[in-house]
C-alpha cells in the first residue's frame, strides 16, 4: 500500500504521482506492455495496473468483477484510470480499510475476472465475458510467477475463475473466495466478518 489513508486519489496530485511512475517502475512494465496489447486486440478500455501495488513481483492476486466508474479517466468523473486501492470511491476504500487493518500492505496486485470497463457498476460481466476475461487471466498469469494466493472477491470473480481459469492450469495458485467489497455487499450480514478473515488467512499464506 502506498498511501496513508484512503481514497487518497480524492487529490488529484496524488494521481499525478502515480501516472509519473509509470514510466520507471520496473515490476509492472511486462504488465504494462500485456494490457496495452490485450486493449488494442479487443477494442476496449482498460484501466493502467497501479505502479505503487507488486507489480510482477505479487504473491497475492485480488480478483473482482470489472473496472468501476472511478478507474476510467475518460467518462467525465474525476476517475485516476487505475486499477488501485487507492481510488476515490468507497470500494476501494473498504479494500483499503480491510487491508491495513490485517497488515497486508505488501506483495498484492489488484485486478479484475473481465480487466476492460463495462459501464456503470449496475452492469455485470456476461458468461461470453467471463469466458473473454478467464482466457486473459490465463495470460496475465504468466507474468505473474510468484503468486501464490488468488483473492476472489465477489460472485462473478468466483464463478469466472472457477469456470473458465482454473480448470485450464496445473497449479492452481491457493484461491480464497471473500465478498465484493462493495458498501452493499459488505453490510449483508456476516459479510465484514468474512472479508477480513479471507484478507487476514491471504496474509498467514505469504508471512506466516
Amino acid at each position: 500500500m502506498f498511501l496513508p489513508h484512503a481514497r487518497g486519489f480524492g487529490d488529484p496530485a496524488r494521481v499525478q504521482e502515480r501516472k509519473a511512475m509509470l514510466a520507471s517502475e520496473e515490476s509492472v512494465q511486462a504488465l504494462e506492455a500485456w494490457r496495452e496489447e490485450v486493449a488494442a486486440r479487443r477494442g476496449v478500455y482498460i484501466p493502467h495496473f497501479d505502479p505503487a501495488d507488486a507489480g510482477a513481483e505479487a504473491r497475492v492476486l485480488l480478483v473482482m468483477e470489472a473496472p468501476g466508474p472511478m478507474t476510467n479517466a475518460n467518462t467525465g468523473l474525476p476517475g485516476s484510470g487505475f486499477i488501485s486501492v487507492d481510488n476515490d470511491d468507497q470500494t476501494a476504500g473498504n479494500v483499503w480499510k480491510g487491508r491495513n487493518a490485517v497488515g497486508l500492505h505488501h506483495g498484492m496486485l489488484h485486478w479484475n475476472i473481465v480487466p476492460w470497463y463495462l459501464g456503470v457498476a449496475s452492469l455485470k460481466p456476461t458468461d461470453r465475458e467471463l469466458e473473454q476475461g478467464g482466457a486473459e487471466a490465463m495470460s496475465l498469469l504468466k507474468l505473474l510467477p510468484n503468486v501464490t494466493v488468488v483473492l476472489l472477491a465477489g460472485e462473478y470473480a468466483q464463478r469466472g475463475w472457477r469456470d473458465y481459469v482454473a480448470p485450464n492450469l496445473d497449479n492452481d495458485p491457493f484461491p480464497i473466495g471473500l465478498p465484493h467489497p462493495s458498501a452493499q455487499s459488505l453490510n449483508r450480514s456476516g459479510a465484514r466478518d468474512r472479508f477480513a478473515a479471507a484478507l487476514q488467512k491471504a496474509k498467514r499464506r505469504i508471512d506466516p
